[in-house]
């Protein structure tokens, strides 16, 4: 993770790659919700949590932002790309894994209601696969994919996306498998560096 205070030293070797986090909505708080592919917008903390993030970036030389195509990502994007001047590409490879018929349910009720398959994924890996909905693995795959297309512009970039998608990647950048994907805490409008 990338502290605000840390940025402006970080800013000094570009060019470079930052994750965030979209800001909160309404299935961020308790009780949480799989909130998956589901577009939901953001809450009124998540819009101010959007501006806040657009004040700490906005001095910092990025030539692109990309967005996932959901909602709370575009949301997020917008008061940034309108401080900096720059058109977000919006990418759906960077959009939340799909959680299948788990999306909008609330996760407690979940883990009572199918302990084992809750199980199973609050112990990730590769393998694991959301019933009716996407593995871990894809959602790595297409996520590094999009990764790779922006890294190789070697252009300085902020990246507008999900917990999940910044898991996938630090998963990928760590070389440790899925296996660490629940290791990763990613607060909403959190940083991290690629």
């Amino acid at each position: 993770m990338v502290a605000a205070g840390d940025l402006r030293r970080v800013s000094h070797s570009l060019p470079i790659v930052i994750l965030a986090r979209h800001g909160e909505t309404d299935d961020n708080l308790e009780p949480l919700r799989f909130q998956g592919r589901t577009d939901t917008p953001l809450n009124a903390r998540g819009l101010r949590q959007a501006e806040q993030l657009a004040d700490t970036v906005a001095g910092l030389a990025f030539e692109e932002i990309w967005t996932s195509d959901l909602q709370r990502a575009i949301q997020t994007a917008k008061p940034i790309a309108d401080r900096i001047g720059v058109e977000p590409t919006v990418d759906p490879r960077l959009s939340e894994g799909n959680r299948g018929r788990w999306e909008g349910l609330v996760m407690n009720d979940v883990a009572e209601q199918e302990p084992e398959l809750f199980e199973e994924w609050r112990s990730a890996g590769g393998s694991f696969r959301f019933p009716d909905g996407e593995s871990l693995l894809e959602h790595q795959q297409r996520v590094t994919e999009a990764l790779d297309q922006i890294t190789a512009s070697g252009r300085s970039t902020l990246v507008i996306c999900h917990g999940g998608s910044i898991r996938t990647a630090l998963c990928q950048q760590a070389n440790e498998g899925l296996d660490g994907f629940h290791k990763w805490h990613v607060p909403n409008c959190g940083l991290v560096r690629l």
